[in-house]
């Protein structure tokens, strides 16, 4: 399923703390960022940002970065942060790859979470898939010891092939760890927009956790 259009966000409402760009953000320096040092995680592909919403609402001892490389989906995912007044959670518009590639200290991310990521259906574009070795070396790069990385997706195929290539190639990541659907209480308890199109659709979803 593709992403269905986005509802209009009011443009009066202030977004410069909750949005940025890269150029903001580096060099990387967390206490400028966020106003504290605390355990970071990370989303890559934030979509509406629900995610980033529950978690950082959920866990405030914790900041949450999230990255969303469509500027309009970033724009509403930060739309989201500023309504409920999120003080830990930041959106970052704009590609992950170059914070995780150049940017990112070792060992200074607790958690890594990669929600329903473009599948690349065709072929010849898979190799742009974010679950690639380079990304996921740099992912064990960053992460703390003990840190996770979650990784979710509704392509059966995608999921089989990035578990085997972990398997295979990147045998520092332990897993994968089973991830049990949550029974959800409400019509949005669901960890991202996508999980819950699929759910509500039943369509299968894909979990999968791994720890360094």
């Amino acid at each position: 399923m593709g992403r269905r259009a986005l509802r209009k966000i009011d443009k009066s409402v202030d977004l410069s703390n909750h949005l940025k760009v890269i150029d903001q953000l580096v060099p990387w320096d967390p206490e400028r960022i966020f106003g504290r040092s605390a355990p970071l995680e990370v989303e890559v592909g934030s979509g509406k940002g629900l995610f980033l919403q529950t978690a950082s609402s959920e866990c405030p001892q914790h900041n949450f970065l999230g990255i969303e490389i469509a500027k309009k989906y970033a724009e509403f995912a930060a739309f989201g942060l500023a309504n409920q007044n999120a003080t830990n959670a930041v959106m970052m518009s704009g590609d992950a790859q170059p914070l995780f590639y150049e940017h990112f200290p070792d060992h200074s991310i607790h958690a890594v979470h990669v929600y329903f990521p473009d599948p690349w259906w065709k072929k010849r574009h898979r190799k742009r898939r974010i679950m690639n070795k380079t990304f996921l070396t740099h992912v064990i790069r960053v992460l703390v010891p003990g840190g996770k990385l979650h990784f979710w997706t509704d392509v059966h195929e995608y999921f089989e092939s990035a578990l085997d290539l972990i398997r295979e190639e990147l045998p520092e990541l332990k897993g994968p760890l089973a991830v049990d659907e949550k029974p959800s209480e409400h019509d949005f308890d669901y960890r991202t927009h996508f999980e819950r199109r699929m759910r509500m659709h039943d369509k299968p979803v894909y979990r999968s956790q791994f720890t360094t």
